[in-house]
Formats: C-alpha cells, sequence, structure tokens
C-alpha cells in the first residue's frame, strides 16, 4: 500500500511540475527538417506576450541537437523569469566530413558553414515572429542565444546580416533585442555599430583553444593550413561594445578553456537580471567579472 501511495505521488509531483514543450518545423531545406521546441512559462495568459530566448546548441557544425540535456534545463529555466524558451536545431553542415571544422576544413567551407548557420537561425526568428501571437512572444523582445558553434552562429546572425543574407527585405521584421553567446566569436567586429549594437552577455575563457578570446585564427590554425580564418571573439566584442557605450555583461574566466562553451546556470539569475534591466527597463549596464580557473 505504501508503495502504490509513494508511486502516486511521485507521478502527481511529476505532473504537476513538470515543463510540457511543444515541437514544431520551422523549415526544410533539402533532407534537412528543421525543428524547435517552444517552452512557455506556466499559468500564462491568452494576452501575455513574452520575451524570448532564441537558443542554438554547440557542436562545431557537426554535432549536438536541440534537446541535449542542458538545452532543455536552459529553455525551462528561463520560463520560469516569464521569458519563452525556444531551442532550434539546424543543419550540421561539418556532419560526417572528413575535415570536420578544423584547420583542414578550407577556409571557404567554414565561410558556407557560417553561411547556412545564420541562414537558419533567422529562419527560425522569422517563424516565430510571424507566430508571435501563437508563441506569446513580443517580437520586440528576440534574445539571440547559443554557445560555441551555435553562439559563432548568433553573432554573425545578430552583428552581420548583411553579410551573410541575400535577401535581406525577407528577414525585416526580425529584430533581436540582446545577445547571450558562450565561448563564441563573430567574423569581423567592425560590422558592430551603433545601428546593431544591443545589450550583450558573453562568457568566454581566456584561454580558449577553439574560439579565440580576442582576436586570432579558429582554432589557432597556422597561416599555411586550409582552415585559416581569422575571427573576433568575445574580448574584441566587448571592446567595441564599450567604444558604442552599449550594455555588456562580460564572464572571464582567467585560464579558462573551451569549457565555457556550458551554459552557465551558476550565474544565470544575474544574466536574466541584465536582460530585464537592460531591455525592459531601459538601463545603460556595463559589467565585466574576471575568475579565476580553480
Amino acid at each position: 500500500m505504501r508503495t502504490i501511495v509513494a508511486l502516486l505521488t511521485f507521478l502527481f509531483f511529476c505532473t504537476s511540475y513538470a515543463q510540457t514543450k511543444t515541437t514544431y518545423t520551422y523549415a526544410i531545406k533539402g533532407t534537412d527538417t528543421l525543428m524547435l521546441d517552444v517552452y512557455l512559462p506556466k499559468k500564462s495568459k491568452t494576452t501575455d506576450a513574452f520575451p524570448v530566448l532564441l537558443w542554438m546548441h554547440g557542436g562545431g557544425f557537426g554535432g549536438g541537437t536541440r534537446d541535449n540535456p542542458s538545452e532543455q534545463k536552459l529553455a525551462e529555466y528561463v520560463t520560469k523569469h516569464k521569458v519563452v524558451g525556444v531551442s532550434i536545431s539546424y543543419r550540421l553542415t561539418r556532419k560526417g566530413t572528413l575535415t570536420g571544422f578544423g584547420c583542414d576544413c578550407p577556409k571557404e567551407e567554414k565561410n558556407n558553414t557560417f553561411k547556412a548557420a545564420v541562414e537558419d537561425y533567422m529562419d527560425a526568428a522569422l517563424f516565430l515572429v510571424k507566430n508571435k501571437e501563437k508563441f506569446k512572444i513580443d517580437s520586440s523582445k528576440i534574445i539571440a542565444g547559443g554557445s560555441s558553434a551555435g553562439a559563432e552562429a548568433i553573432l554573425n546572425a545578430v552583428f552581420m546580416r548583411e553579410h551573410f543574407i541575400q535577401d535581406l527585405e525577407k528577414y525585416k521584421t526580425v529584430q533581436f533585442a540582446g545577445v547571450f553567446s558562450l565561448a563564441g566569436a563573430v567574423v569581423n567586429a567592425n560590422y558592430i555599430t551603433k545601428d546593431n549594437s544591443i545589450p550583450t552577455v558573453l562568457f568566454h575563457g581566456t584561454d580558449d583553444n577553439l574560439v579565440p578570446f580576442g582576436t586570432a585564427p579558429h582554432h589557432y590554425c597556422d597561416t599555411n593550413k586550409p582552415g585559416y580564418f581569422m575571427l573576433d571573439g568575445s574580448n574584441t566584442i566587448i571592446r567595441k561594445l564599450n567604444e558604442l557605450e552599449t550594455s555588456y555583461y562580460f564572464y572571464v574566466v582567467k585560464g579558462g578553456m573551451h569549457e565555457m562553451a556550458g551554459i552557465p546556470f551558476y550565474d544565470l539569475d544575474n544574466v536574466l537580471n541584465f536582460f530585464k534591466k537592460t531591455i525592459l527597463d531601459g538601463e545603460t549596464i556595463q559589467i565585466k567579472k574576471i575568475k579565476s580557473k580553480i
């Protein structure tokens, strides 16, 4: 009898508190069916219009999924702060390739990989804008977020849209209100201007061996390698945002490597509070935290 009662209690707990998600197809490209998971805040009303975190997972453009445990946990977590969590799949153009996305991957292929990822991300954002009432989203408050490869894609989508997108008119209704990047980089930080700079959160380790902390070759490839491709990492992006007097939250780990691509659940409350103050309340905030690797 006690076993039955315990089981019923467990099932009631799971049913009452488990976060549900809804999955949608946002694009079909060749053999790829691209989907996204939408997590809504609990007890939302029909008239609600929430900010949204549009998240792109990492994996070197060859691995990872939108419903990795960490991605699911993140999407569930932000709903507690009255933010809609959305995690997307995208074309993994380096999956199964001999060169992967390292120093043997030619520069042109790296550029095309970024381009495909930017296009997919913009299509996901456009899908949300077109369905904003259905998803209870305030389309003027889209936070672009991603980790590692996903962070590179979203940074390029936000700051270098005109470089990677041919049909800019198609995405004229897509505007981003904030950026949340974990160990990411942009192809050229000079594309960041007063017109496109927005409140930005960056986490990065100073000794990241894959995505440069400052300005350096991707994967630190030698100049004679096919994959020699310069990127502007978080520290370079922050210098640009500082010049433009744009809000930022920069979390630096001295000696930290690419593990900073992991979702920082230990600091998410501060991140979400930063976005609330800058996006919702209109404050200008510039914060830099420096920690030493343990």
